[in-house]
């Protein structure tokens, strides 16, 4: 029981919803870190492109479409700087 206003059952819902993100990040991690970067690097890229593309399609603004670009050269940053050590 929560102190929302929401009914149990969609809190619940949000809760698995969270849980599986985070077990997905996890999987993702460990797929990356035992992988090389030539491999998962393209994948990594089509995702990006793939939800560059859906936000286009969703007539989302230029601000939100650079902020997604940013985070993924970020991303991309880090990655490269990580295969590197």
């Amino acid at each position: 029981m929560t102190d929302s206003n929401e009914p149990d059952g969609l809190h619940a819902k949000h809760e698995r919803n969270r849980e599986q993100r985070i077990a997905a990040i996890k999987r993702w991690v460990a797929y990356i870190q035992s992988e090389p970067p030539e491999k998962w690097g393209p994948q990594q890229n089509a995702v990006v492109d793939d939800q560059l593309e859906a936000a286009q399609d969703a007539g989302t603004s230029a601000a939100h479409k650079q902020h997604v670009e940013d985070v993924a050269a970020e991303i991309a940053e880090v990655a490269d700087d990580d295969s590197e050590t």
